[in-house]
């Protein structure tokens, strides 16, 4: 029997180009396609932004009080995406200041991951025995409002000086423990593609580095700087891992389609760690399609991170239960890839304490009684 092979793959189909708004509607693709050029265009000022949304009173007082506290900046892509008659739109509350941003908790602490306390050298932290984080970066495509490292994140004066960068790479090379570098900042990608191979070609030639992970909100907020170079660079370093920051189904267009394609066609492994953020995503329904849409574009769903304690984000944090809830709703109603670990950062520290729906319904002696997705009851025995 002689088969026809249909050629036509209609997955990126189903993902639609980011809208230009009017205020861009003149710029060439040249440069609109162009990530440095995204990078210089950014909305910073509200006299910006008030060419891209309709702004609320509530959004100019956010902005006149927390810009010197955690600066705004949205690349132009980013931007397109908000809703601009909508001030309660996903994109919109993740980059534009709220009123929430001004309130500040007695339980709300400026470094609330305890990084500081676990840096044996600046820029690195060093938590975990195997691995270390990487701080390369002070700067990112976009300031999320919900970063839990507002401490740092936009201020210049955190910037990852060559000392500070030789200093990480000589602390990383006489620790030969460390088998797992996590390559952050800021965003990395905010580095050049010459200092990035520089800090790629120093760690793939220590024998006791295994992988590293390059952490990235790039795909989401500006998907044009993962150039063809640029993946095509990775290739000479893997195993290479990418982890990416998608919060909302909004945010997969067919322009971050494309540069996770260019990225999974270069080898990389490309997982997401979505934060739980209240009025964005705190919804199973969103969630599944999000982790749907994900796999569809070949990332895979790792972590729920359920928001941390950072000062001025409480408005973003969400009951423990609604994790839980989600989680719930993901596990056996749709497949296991979809169904990525809720975790809490312990504060102050404590890593990464994973959460789940509890499924064990009682244990006496060899025998589990086990509740499955849809709560029906089974027995389980031990030899």
């Amino acid at each position: 029997m002689a088969y026809t092979i249909v050629t036509k793959n209609t997955v990126r189909d189903r993902f639609l180009p980011a809208p230009r708004p009017d205020v861009w509607k003149g710029v060439e693709d040249k440069d609109w396609n162009n990530w440095i050029w995204q990078q210089q265009k950014r909305v910073k000022s509200f006299e910006q932004l008030e060419k891209v949304v309709n702004v609320t009173e509530d959004e100019r007082t956010a902005f006149a009080k927390s810009n010197e506290m955690f600066n705004m900046g949205i690349t132009p892509y980013y931007a397109s995406l908000m809703d601009p008659n909508d001030p309660n739109c996903p994109i919109r509350l993740q980059s534009v200041p709220s009123i929430g941003e001004l309130s500040v908790r007695d339980i709300d602490l400026e470094d609330p991951l305890g990084e500081e306390k676990d840096m044996p050298v600046p820029g690195i932290t060093h938590r975990y025995p195997d691995r270390v984080l990487f701080y390369t970066t002070h700067n990112c495509p976009v300031f999320c409002r919900h970063c839990t490292r507002k401490r740092k994140v936009s201020d210049p004066s955190s910037a990852a000086a060559n000392k500070q960068l030789e200093d990480g790479l000589n602390y990383i090379e006489t620790h030969k423990e460390v088998r797992d570098v996590i390559i952050s900042g800021g965003d990395p990608l905010s580095n050049s593609d010459d200092r990035l191979e520089y800090i790629l070609s120093r760690l793939r030639a220590m024998e006791h580095i295994q992988v590293f992970r390059i952490g990235t909100r790039n795909l989401v907020t500006l998907p044009q700087r993962i150039t063809d170079s640029f993946a095509q660079m990775l290739t000479k370093y893997h195993p290479v891992f990418v982890h990416t920051h998608f919060n909302h189904p909004k945010e997969c267009t067919q322009e971050a389609f494309d540069a996770v394609a260019r990225l999974a066609n270069a080898g990389c492994v490309v997982n997401n760690q979505m934060v739980l953020l209240k009025g964005v995503n705190d919804d199973p329904k969103l969630v599944m399609e999000l982790n749907h849409k994900l796999l569809m574009m070949r990332v895979r769903p790792y972590y729920i991170f359920q928001c941390d304690m950072a000062q001025g984000i409480s408005h973003f944090r969400t009951p423990v239960e609604k994790g839980l809830e989600i989680i719930e709703s993901l596990r056996g109603w749709t497949s296991g890839m979809a169904v990525p670990h809720y975790v809490i950062d312990g504060p102050g520290g404590g890593g990464k304490i994973p959460l789940i729906p509890n499924y064990v319904k009682s244990h006496e002696g060899k025998k589990w009684t086990l509740r499955n997705y849809k709560n029906d009851t089974f027995v389980y025995e031990e030899p």
